[in-house]
């Protein structure tokens, strides 16, 4: 569970977002739109396949579990092992990059908070760019 300083009695992004998955399901519906339709994310795209069904019920699960709520990605998959699962794709500064571009975008777009773009921004930095594995 990541704990990150907010208002009082608020500990986890879950809550941030409202504690309700269906918040978590509108930002990874709305950042892999962005990453299916805006040319900036050609390179990232190119990585998934042809039909996002997948990809999308996946990142939601884990984002799920990742801000703090129900652990749906580990009851289903097991451990995430995020490094290892992504350790096929050549993922360098510019795939990191354009993975945030999706999700900043798609924070944006959904009209969250200020406040929780920049916290939640910041803690997913982290992740995508632990996914690198090209300089």
């Amino acid at each position: 569970m990541l704990k990150i300083p907010t208002e009082p009695g608020t500990t986890t992004f879950y809550e941030l977002l409202g504690s309700k998955p269906e918040n978590i399901r509108t930002l990874v519906e709305k950042f892999y739109d962005i990453m299916d339709t805006d040319t900036k994310a050609a390179g990232v795209r190119a990585m998934h396949p042809a039909d996002l069904t997948s990809a999308r019920e996946k990142l939601f699960m884990f984002l799920t579990g990742w801000t703090g709520g129900p652990q749906l990605y580990i009851e289903r998959y097991g451990h995430p092992m995020l490094r290892r699962r992504h350790l096929p794709f050549v993922i360098g500064e510019s795939e990191r990059d354009q993975w945030m571009y999706c999700m900043v975008r798609a924070m944006h777009e959904i009209e969250l908070a200020e406040p929780v773009i920049v916290k939640l921004s910041t803690a997913l930095w982290d992740v995508a760019d632990f996914m690198r594995n090209q300089p």
